[in-house]
């Protein structure tokens, strides 16, 4: 009612005399109090989710012809609202990211015939400019992924078929499991969970392949049925090196030749209190097939039956060979090939210890927070640019490992979620594909004509991230050296997956933390993740190479940068200020190329 609406104008104005825009909240919602904690904090996940238009302070417009009605529709999906989205509000406002903004593509494609590119997105950012883009495009039929043959075995794909030598290397047999822990709080039924995790396996044919050589050539077998047992185990909740050691037991290798590459356990706390353990193999798995892993599962358990599947991944891999397929990629090729061309940069950063030519995985972690001030100021400088926050924290990531190396020509890597088709999107398996972003931070740009290149760099990247990057290194003929990756050693993972605690009928969930059962694929990985609108962040890091001191400095310095960047966009990135380690600090050899 207008009472309302006049009493949040008011509010608004009433801030906004006091406090800079970005930090004015995007709702207001009245509540007769604030929900508690037992222990007198406020339940943040009590509080109801916000009402009205989705926070982009924009008059609510709803969509006016049938083309903007079907693009609203998407765009709810793609969000995941329930609210109705006005054709003015900006998709980058109401909680769209690059992820998401390729996942839009694909549904555009697929819904609407139309091959709406990746750039269009940030370009025509409210429902109405982008309905006016694509009546003017010309319509192209969305290539579906159609049902390979039934043969006794199938190709593998080409993430698979990294993942397959990765596995077989020394000391890496454990380095692509994906563990997962949830404590179960509640009356829990172990038949249920079973049968549950068994439909799971029937359902997709990822769970029942095997992988094995035939005629020298690396090929999967889907089995029609496969073994699966739940481990049971019992531990005192008090005994942490207990749950520890049946944890560290429970993650052991798997043998790729023997499905399913899925176990499950439960440890038994008290008769109410479970943790549950999961493990999968990354060759079958990815961070969003661990999602649809999760939601099936609690469907199945709650005895709710789910629409077929129309294509497995199998049909995925077949595809990857087809013609059209390769004819697409050939063009991303050309992209990466230019962007690769000439000398390929390197970047050394300061080391504790000398480089082995034995590759060790052995790794850690430090965390790190954003102040919610400078997350929010972070968020109004993308905003303000027409940029992402993946964009902003890989520039000033850039400009970290310049300050840091001395170099002004980097190479990081990125993992994509690589389901640009929208018929993906329901599979469980490996679809993750690794980008190789290259930047120039150097020290006479400002950092806001930088931040424009990086924009540009990484929705090129983008838009050609169906190329895979074993391709790429094949192609470029890089050097391989011992104990290294090809191409980086620094990895930016803006970690996007929408993190939720599963559901189980009658029971509640959390994720159970074990700090260690780390592994370091890369020298040195930022991953940066939002929860709940706070920013927070951290580095895995080789042991082999770094020491804590060293990288507790690099977490300080990477906030210092971020703070100078929000105060003073306009700084050349040459007067950005890093405290960088003591001289102590060995640098590696001169020249450097970086292991997958």
């Amino acid at each position: 009612d207008t009472g309302a609406e006049l009493a949040v104008n008011d509010l608004r104005g009433a801030l906004a005399q006091e406090l800079p825009g970005y930090m004015i909240p995007s709702y207001f919602v009245e509540l007769e109090r604030l929900p508690l904690t037992p222990n007198g904090k406020i339940d943040r996940k009590a509080l109801p989710a916000p009402e009205g238009e989705a926070g982009s302070g924009t008059e609510h417009v709803a969509p006016r012809n049938e083309l903007e009605t079907k693009l609203a529709a998407i765009w709810q999906e793609v969000l995941g609202l329930a609210k109705e989205i006005g054709v003015h509000d900006n998709f980058f406002d109401i909680g769209g990211h690059s992820l998401r903004a390729t996942t839009l593509a694909g549904k555009v494609f697929k819904e609407l015939n139309v091959n709406l590119p990746l750039r269009d997105v940030f370009r025509h950012s409210t429902i109405a400019a982008m309905a006016e883009a694509i009546a003017r495009m010309e319509r192209r039929e969305h290539e579906a992924i159609p049902q390979a043959e039934e043969r006794e075995y199938y190709p593998l794909s080409s993430a698979q078929k990294r993942l397959f030598i990765q596995h077989t290397l020394d000391g890496a047999d454990q380095l692509y499991n994906m563990p997962e822990l949830v404590q179960v709080e509640g009356e829990f039924d172990l038949d249920r969970l079973e049968a549950a995790l068994r439909k799971l396996i029937t359902r997709h044919e990822s769970l029942r392949t095997g992988f094995e050589i035939v005629k020298g050539e690396a090929v999967q077998r889907i089995y029609p049925q496969v073994d699966f047992a739940i481990e049971h185990h019992q531990a005192d909740k008090a005994d942490v090196a207990q749950i520890e050691q049946i944890v560290r037991s429970f993650v052991r290798p798997f043998d790729l030749g023997k499905p399913p590459l899925l176990r499950a356990g439960v440890i038994e706390l008290e008769p109410n209190l479970h943790i549950l353990l999961f493990d999968m193999h990354h060759i079958v798995s990815d961070g969003v097939s661990m999602a649809i892993v999760m939601d099936e599962f609690s469907s199945f358990y709650a005895g709710e039956e789910l629409p077929p599947l129309r294509i497995q991944y199998k049909d995925y891999a077949v595809w990857q060979q087809s013609k059209a397929y390769r004819e697409r990629i050939g063009r991303q090729e050309a992209y990466w090939l230019q962007t690769f061309a000439g000398e390929l940069p390197t970047a050394d950063l300061p080391m504790d210890y000398e480089r082995s030519a034995v590759r060790s995985y052995e790794g850690a972690h430090l965390e790190f927070d954003v102040e919610a001030s400078l997350s929010a100021r972070l968020r109004e400088l993308a905003a303000e640019r027409e940029s992402t926050l993946f964009m902003v924290l890989l520039a000033a990531y850039t400009v970290l490992l310049s300050k840091y190396s001395g170099q002004e020509d980097l190479v990081v890597g990125t993992p994509v979620a690589g389901r640009t088709n929208a018929d993906l999107e329901p599979v469980i398996g490996m679809f993750v594909n690794t980008l190789a972003i290259r930047n120039r931070p150097s020290g006479n740009k400002t950092f806001l004509s930088y931040l424009e290149e990086v924009k540009e760099t990484a929705l090129g990247a983008f838009e050609n991230q169906d190329y895979p990057f074993e391709e790429l290194v094949e192609r470029l003929n890089v050097k391989r050296e011992p104990g290294r990756f090809p191409l980086f050693d620094a990895v930016f993972d803006l970690q996007n997956i929408e993190e939720r605690d599963a559901e189980l009928e009658g029971v509640s969930l959390k994720t159970y933390e074990l700090d260690h059962l780390e592994e370091a694929k890369f020298d040195l990985t930022l991953f940066m993740y939002e929860n709940n609108g706070a920013l927070s962040g951290g580095f895995f890091y080789a042991t082999k190479l770094f020491k804590e001191a060293m990288i507790r400095t690099l977490s300080e310095d990477y906030l210092r940068v971020l703070s100078q960047i929000v105060e003073n966009p306009q700084l050349e990135l040459s007067r950005i200020e890093c405290h960088k380690p003591s001289a102590g600090a060995k640098s590696a050899v001169d020249t450097i190329e970086f292991a997958f």
